[in-house]
């Protein structure tokens, strides 16, 4: 099965996707680890996307195309896959389409996580990441065993730099102007299944996540 997690900065979809990655062993498919993984193979569009990164400027959307393409034609989809932060616009959701049709695949179901902006705002604020392995901590309700050292790994636990009110604000503003009308896109194509993540806990939230999975099989 191939699947899109979507929502604003907040929502859960990192913690979401790794739950759903695990349980039906899709592999889970992001631009970050895309992008890394053609630069560290020096591959030629990987040194293309090297050039903007180097310089802090965002990686174009024809680079970003051709990374998925590299990406997708030589990885193992056995059991499908979960793209995590892409597509972010109307025109990537419509190039990422293409893309599909030309290697025989399509999308199969798009969750989209709803979480009331106000909750996202504590939520962004009292979040920690482990720089090593990823793994994501809360002040409020899940700290690490040893403050600042990561239960998984011993890596630094550390608030990211734009875990703050202002840097949601303005987060939250490119996402209702350019990725919002990427969740009407895949809505108008019935792909979209509304999941409620105000449940209390991560494995609330999963189980709605799951039967939802379940169901579109």
């Amino acid at each position: 099965m191939n699947l899109l997690i979507m929502g604003a900065p907040g929502t859960g979809k990192g913690t979401m996707s790794k739950l759903i990655v695990d349980e039906f062993g899709v592999k889970h498919v992001s631009t970050g680890d895309m992008l890394r993984s053609a630069v560290s193979e020096g591959t030629e569009v990987g040194l293309k996307a090297q050039e903007y990164m180097s310089k802090g400027a965002l990686v174009p959307d024809e680079i970003i195309h051709d990374i998925i393409v590299e990406y997708l034609g030589k990885a193992d989809l056995g059991e499908g896959f979960l793209f995590d932060g892409y597509p972010r616009t109307y025109a990537q959701a419509v190039d990422l389409d293409n893309i599909l049709k030309e290697l025989d695949l399509k999308i199969d179901l798009v969750i989209n996580l709803n979480v009331d902006e106000d909750v996202l705002a504590e939520r962004i604020t009292t979040r920690r990441i482990c720089k090593k392995c990823g793994e994501i901590y809360n002040i409020r309700n899940k700290n690490p065993k040893v403050e600042g050292v990561c239960d998984v790994c011993g890596g630094q636990v550390y608030q990211r730099k734009d875990d703050t009110l202002e840097s949601l604000q303005t987060r939250l503003s490119e996402y209702h102007k350019n990725t919002e009308p990427v969740i009407e896109y895949y809505e108008n194509a019935g792909l979209v299944r509304q999941i409620n993540g105000e449940q209390g806990s991560a494995d609330k939230v999963f189980e709605e996540v799951k039967a939802v999975i379940e169901a579109c099989k």
